[in-house]
């Protein structure tokens, strides 16, 4: 608010400018991060807050808007309801996290006929904060699925100059893998290898409910059960039963069998086993300590990327990708477990929380601003 006073203009009346709006949040994908550990230690985010208005109608100057550079795959949930806001999976794509508030109207506005001299202005709209969980979801063609010990980590070993750790215990994996898959002519595909999976790990048993949300981003599934296993069809469906109870739009993938420990199979073994699988299941036996059937596996994991249904269920995926909202007790057991006490915070100094108090003015005898 401000009164226009000139040596040679009598009664200059209000020219109070409007105030500046306050700073957007956003968050930006940059491909040179691949973890979220940036922001560990920088929880809460503040945009700028927006100029006052001055003398001559001047607008004040907005606020500054703030930029958190997340890696591709970063999917964000309200940390109060859980509710899924947004995903980003392309670099260089902007989402507005929070928008700035507008900035309030000078008492120029406020002039008319019966009162050529306002003593008030509008207040800007006042800031608002907002948690958020960012939860960083795997970018991989193929994802490797298997109860604990089947050879997972192995084959991507195998397969790719990916070292994962690799023993004779059950969940040697305690974190997700990326290998780069050589295929010909100087072709790749990404390979992902997650912590085993057991029985219930949908309901929160193992480690498997921390690490299926990776599964989501790829585009084919390689479940793998050993050969020397009592039923093959039964953990395989167990495998599929766990993904179902936790997405069931996981099932819309396609899905290849790998069995593996080939080398202690014989031919005979081979076709009584192929028998008692689906007929509609591609599979294939592999071993990854002697080679057998790598080959031929590479071919049908890039023989079903390149196929005009899954090129078609990929682009479908991007405009229809589904996302469970997340359970909040859960989140925050995990956060407890894992030693953290805190959510990522951020914070918009003028963004709109109460429409109703756009009404309340802000007065001043004095007509100064």
């Amino acid at each position: 608010m401000h009164m226009h006073r000139a040596k040679y203009v009598p009664m200059g009346g209000p020219d109070g400018g409007d105030g500046g709006r306050g700073g957007h949040v956003y968050m930006s994908v940059n491909y040179n991060y691949w973890t979220l550990l940036h922001l560990r230690y920088e929880r809460h985010v503040f945009a700028g807050h927006g100029g006052n208005g001055g003398a001559n109608g001047s607008t004040g100057a907005d606020g500054d808007d703030r930029y958190i550079d997340v890696p591709c795959g970063t999917v964000v949930y309200d940390a109060e309801t859980g509710e899924y806001i947004c995903d980003v999976t392309t670099d260089g794509e902007v989402v507005m996290l929070l928008k700035g508030g507008r900035g309030g109207m000078g008492n120029k506005h406020f002039a008319t006929a019966t009162n050529q001299a306002p003593r008030f202005a509008q207040p800007g709209e006042p800031m608002v904060e907002r948690t958020v969980i960012l939860e960083l979801k795997l970018l991989a063609d193929v994802g490797l699925v298997g109860f604990p010990n089947a050879g997972k980590s192995t084959l991507l070993s195998a397969l790719s100059s990916a070292r994962p750790k690799i023993a004779g215990y059950p969940f040697t994996t305690m974190e997700p893998s990326l290998g780069i898959v050589s295929y010909r002519d100087g072709q790749s595909f990404v390979m992902a290898d997650i912590p085993g999976i057991i029985e219930g790990a949908s309901e929160g048993r193992g480690l498997g409910l921390r690490f299926l949300r990776h599964i989501e981003r790829n585009s084919l599934l390689l479940f793998m059960v050993p050969g020397d296993t009592d039923d093959i069809r039964h953990e395989y469906e167990i495998l599929l039963g766990e993904l179902r109870n936790f997405n069931p739009e996981l099932l819309d993938k396609q899905r290849i069998l790998a069995i593996t420990k080939d080398d202690l199979l014989d031919e005979e073994l081979r076709q009584m086993l192929s028998d008692d699988l689906p007929d509609d299941l591609p599979h294939v036996f592999i071993s990854a300590v002697t080679g057998d059937g790598l080959s031929q596996l590479k071919n049908l994991l890039w023989t079903a990327m390149n196929s005009e249904s899954n090129k078609l269920a990929a682009i479908t995926q991007q405009e229809r990708i589904v996302h469970r909202n997340k359970d909040i007790n859960t989140f925050r057991q995990e956060l407890l477990d894992e030693g953290e006490d805190e959510e990522i915070e951020i914070l918009d100094d003028d963004a709109i929380e109460d429409v109703d108090e756009l009404d309340d003015f802000i007065y001043d005898e004095n007509g100064e601003s």
